[in-house]
Formats: C-alpha cells, structure tokens, sequence
C-alpha cells in the first residue's frame, strides 16, 4: 500500500511540478516579447520561480520514500 501511496505522491508532483514550470517559462517569454529591456530581471526572476517550482517534487520524492520505508 505504501508503494501505492509513493507512486501516487510522485505524480501528482510531477504533473504540478511539470505545469508550474511551463507557466512560469511561457509569462517570462511573454513578458520579454514584450519588453526586451527587462530581459535580464525577468531572466533572474524566472530562475528564481522555477527553483521554487521544483522544490515541491523534490519534496514529494523525499516523502514518497519515507512513507515506502514505513
């Protein structure tokens, strides 16, 4: 059951992991077609964002193999 429950976690986390990212990667693109001279703010930003985005399958994983160890 607990195998269960960990391949579930994963991916959903994986699906909003997935989503959050191209969200974020198509409003940078969006915002620098339309103003080319904050490239570089809107560049650090969106690194910023998608390392966010990526924490939450990160922590996913590690709960995904605490309840497996159970």
């Amino acid at each position: 059951m607990g195998a269960i429950a960990a391949g579930i976690a994963m991916f959903g986390a994986a699906i909003g992991g997935g989503i959050g990212d191209g969200i974020v990667v198509a409003k940078m693109l969006e915002g620098m077609a339309r103003q080319p001279e904050l490239s570089r703010q809107l560049r650090t930003t969106m690194f910023i964002g998608v390392g966010l985005v990526e924490a939450m399958p990160i922590l996913a994983f590690v709960i995904s193999l605490l309840v497996m160890n159970k």
